[in-house]
């Protein structure tokens, strides 16, 4: 497959525009060699995959982005699609194929492909799908592309991040899950809704599964700098916990609304990757709830678990997780996600 369709020739004889159209000045000196091209590798050109390549390069944040999938035409047409926005776009070098070739020398790898579930199909049986799909994915990402770090966006994330660690042979930090980064911004989004604020001045965690069993933060939720619970009751403002429950469920329930409603999710997956990409590949140090290896924190035992947990992330990929105060009802819930998840990594003899 064609990897892009730019040239800098023309015509049957191979006419060099770059040397008829610019002259050099005098006594000019070769590009450094500690520069270098800093390149994204997208696996799996679905609505997912393309709404995240889409924000990323509106976002800057790469010089080369290469598109994997297991369908040419499809893919072909979407890198054409992207290449033909050129001139509304910071300048970025834009690659396809299907073979993983393409994707050497990637700093960061993010990954979207997965089988869907067939109608009345075990958890299980998909389960053991994806784990043959990341068979054929991960391996060659991590030939072509050993100093990378990976990025999984597949669902079930959780279980399918533990897998990808276990098949790239990386260690634990390059290995990171999208988790719960994304329900975290729909819990801010909603608790901004109700207090009428703008959700970037929202401080809110979602931790554990990107599930059902994911673990609400609310001891710890503050806005503009000010706790939310203790607020409440300093001031004697009666608040009922099934409110709170209420809102944790808004954000379990938000992503099937949005299925059941266009029939996929895509823009806000595509903002919360990109918005982990520029974390780690400008090394911002910002602080993300993704799923990581969890074993050792907040009493977690039991197994390498992967779940969502606040982490710091930066140019070698997870730098640290954060000491979040847990009450103890937070901190059971929290493990018993991990238990969750463990049962489900047993059943994939890997």
């Amino acid at each position: 497959m064609q990897k892009s369709s730019s040239s800098s020739t023309l015509g049957p004889g191979g006419l060099d525009l770059t040397q008829a159209f610019f002259k050099q000045i005098q006594q000019t000196a070769p590009p450094s060699p500690t520069k270098r091209h800093t390149k994204i590798s997208v696996i799996g050109a679905g609505n997912v995959g393309m709404a995240i390549a889409q924000t990323i390069l509106t976002q800057d944040l790469v010089d080369v982005l290469a598109l994997v999938d297991a369908k040419p035409d499809k893919l072909r047409g979407e890198m054409l699609d992207l290449q033909h926005a050129a001139a509304f776009l910071p300048r970025t070098r834009i690659l396809a194929d299907t073979d993983y070739a393409v994707t050497a020398g990637s700093d960061l790898c993010i990954v979207t492909a997965g089988a869907r579930q067939n109608p009345g199909e075990s958890r299980l049986s998909l389960l053991q799908r994806n784990l043959a799909l990341f068979r054929s994915i991960v391996p060659p990402l991590a030939k072509y592309s050993p100093d990378a770090i990976l990025l999984i966006v597949s669902n079930p994330v959780d279980v399918l991040t533990y897998v990808a660690w276990k098949l790239s042979g990386f260690p634990p930090n390059r290995v990171i899950g999208s988790g719960t980064n994304l329900d975290s911004s729909r819990f801010r989004f909603l608790i901004a809704d109700h207090l009428d604020v703008n959700a970037q001045d929202v401080q809110a965690y979602i931790v554990g599964e990107h599930g059902d069993s994911s673990v609400a933060l609310w001891s710890s939720i503050s806005v503009g700098g000010v706790p939310i619970l203790s607020f409440l009751e300093r001031q004697e403002i009666a608040y009922e916990k099934e409110t709170l429950e209420k809102i944790h469920k808004e954000v379990v329930q938000s992503a099937y609304e949005v299925i059941s409603l266009k029939g996929y999710t895509s823009w806000a997956i595509g903002y919360s990757v990109a918005n982990l990409s520029r974390s780690i590949l400008r090394d911002q140090r910002r602080i993300h709830p993704v799923s990581v290896l969890a074993k050792g924190f907040y009493g977690i035992s039991g197994g390498d678990a992967f779940l969502s947990l606040p982490a710091q992330l930066g140019r070698s990929g997870v730098l640290g997780v954060t000491n979040v105060h847990l009450t103890e009802e937070e901190g059971q819930k929290l493990r018993d996600s991990a238990k969750t998840i463990l049962e489900v990594q047993s059943e994939l003899g890997i």
